[in-house]
Formats: structure tokens, sequence, C-alpha cells
């Protein structure tokens, strides 16, 4: 993985509202709002947040003037992301649902993603509780391949796609799917933090994957650029 480690935390809004189940920013934003960062927006620019969560990275791009809608599969995500856009007083499109469903027929200048990415033994999603931020089957693509399959749709020519994703699930993947799909794409920055309670609840599974060393405490994450052409 080529790319530059960063610990930046003061790109995210402060004082976000988290209702109870709703999957709090960590590192993983961080490293998105960090890769937001490096993007040129402008009132006309038009932005999708996929899998918003409490909003964090799309009250970023807001707050820099930009035109942004926001959608998750959670309700209490959408609640949660539209009462920080009050508290912040930003202009949010917050939508409840499917983002393929909810954005069909609009193309965005950018994309941006942290979707559910931790690999789970179980083969299909899952449908309520927590657990819907972070489960994605064995493979931890189930979400992945689905935002690189749309990504064409999404995107207006020119428009960039920035996803964040464990190196568990294979960014090497990610960049051959999104290059299948016509978009030229490359790993942008990088970031090892500690494993969490659900990665070590797995450490046997994971190592039976092969997906981990045996005493492996770290995760690495990587945010994934990619143009279309």
């Amino acid at each position: 993985m080529s790319g530059t480690t960063v610990n930046r935390t003061g790109l995210l809004a402060p004082r976000l509202l988290v209702l109870p189940g709703v999957y709090q920013p960590q590192a993983d934003t961080r490293l998105l709002a960090d890769a937001l960062a490096g993007e040129d927006l402008h009132p006309t620019t038009e932005v999708l947040d996929i899998g918003t969560g409490t909003g964090a990275v799309a009250l970023g791009a807001a707050r820099r003037g930009a035109q942004v809608t926001a959608v998750d599969v959670s309700r209490r995500a959408v609640a949660t992301t539209r009462l920080n856009a009050l508290r912040h007083h930003l202009p949010l499109t917050v939508l409840h649902g499917d983002f393929t469903t909810r954005t069909r027929g609009r193309r965005f200048d950018l994309v941006l993603a942290n979707p559910p990415y931790v690999p789970s033994p179980h083969t299909r999603l899952p449908t309520n509780g927590p657990a819907r931020a972070w489960d994605a089957g064995p493979d931890g693509r189930l979400v992945i391949d689905r935002i690189c399959a749309s990504a064409p749709a999404l995107l207006r020519p020119g428009g960039v796609l920035l996803m964040v994703h464990s190196a568990m699930c294979g960014p090497e993947n990610t960049l051959k799917r999104l290059a299948q799909e016509g978009l030229a794409g490359e790993t942008t920055l990088g970031a090892r933090v500690s494993w969490g309670p659900v990665l070590h609840s797995r450490r046997a599974w994971l190592q039976e994957r092969g997906l981990s060393e045996a005493g492996e405490e770290q995760e690495e994450l990587v945010v994934i650029r990619a143009r279309a052409l």
C-alpha cells in the first residue's frame, strides 16, 4: 500500500450528537475527512455521502460550501445527521434508504463512502442493529463491491470517488473492480489503528480465513481515490 499515514483529528465537526445505535466517528471517519480536505469544493459541487452515520464528513463538505446529499439505511443515523445539520446550521439533504435507490438518475461531482467493511461469518448483511454499520460478509466486500459497480452511474465525467476501507478487504481488488468500471483509481492515504472489540471477538475466525496473523493487534485502513474518465 502506498500513501501517507495521517493522524489529524481537526477536520471533523466538533460536538456531534450521536443517538444510541449510530456509528460514532472513529479513525476511518477521520481518514475520510482528511481525504476530503484534499479535494476542491465549490458552491456548485454536488457531493453524495454514502453511509453518512452522524453526518460528520457530510457536514465537513457542506461547511466548505458544497451541495451535499447524505444517505443511510439506518433511521437513527438519518435522524442523527439531521439533528447535527440543524445544530451546526448547515444545509444538508438527508435521505433514508439504499443509496442506489435514493439517488437513481442523479450524478455527483464527488462521492464519499465509509461503508461497512468488517469481515463477518455471516453471508448476508444484517438488517437491523448497530452491526449494520460494520458487518459486510465473509470478505468484507458486500457493500464495497456494490459501490464499485454503481460508481459509473453516480459520477459525472471527471467526478471523484473517495472510499475508505480496511486492508483486510483487499484494496487491490477494489482498484481492479473500479478499473473494470472505467475509473482510474489509486490508494492515497493510510493509517494503522488498534483492533477494536469486534475484530478481537473474531480473531480465531479471521486467522482461519487468512485475513490476519497470529498476535496481530492493528488494522490498516486505506482511502481509495478513483476518478471517472
